[in-house]
């Protein structure tokens, strides 16, 4: 299984960038996705999340009414479009795959994940 995250870039603060994630791999089969961020000296931290069937939506405190995590079934993608950034939003984005039914604050924890792409590095400038 592979998850290839790709969308990240340069972007000035109150600017838009969408990040897509790709899902592969025979096997593949999870519950539903996530996104992570990370900058260097703190932890991973949730972003968002989503069921794969019914597409129900979990998204952290910072960036509800910001971003909207969204998936494509008949292609394995799901996709994180990040609107009004704030610098505070720099970091490398992680998408992740998760096999377990999540309820609630589960969706937080990055021990529930069990695939997980490489970073994408988003900047935003002042």
């Amino acid at each position: 299984v592979q998850l290839q995250a790709s969308g990240g870039g340069l972007v000035q603060a109150g600017g838009s960038l969408r990040l897509a994630c790709a899902a592969s791999g025979r096997t593949f089969s999870s519950y539903g996705m996530g996104w992570f961020r990370q900058v260097p000296g703190k932890e991973r931290e949730f972003v968002c999340g989503i069921r794969w069937s019914a597409g129900s939506t979990y998204y952290a405190d910072s960036v509800k009414g910001r971003f909207t995590i969204s998936r494509d079934n008949a292609n394995l993608t799901v996709y994180l479009q990040m609107d009004k950034l704030k610098p505070e939003d720099t970091a490398a984005y992680y998408c992740a795959a998760t096999k377990s039914v999540l309820y609630g604050s589960a969706w937080y924890l990055r021990e529930r994940y069990n695939y997980w792409g490489q970073g994408t590095l988003v900047t935003v400038s002042s």
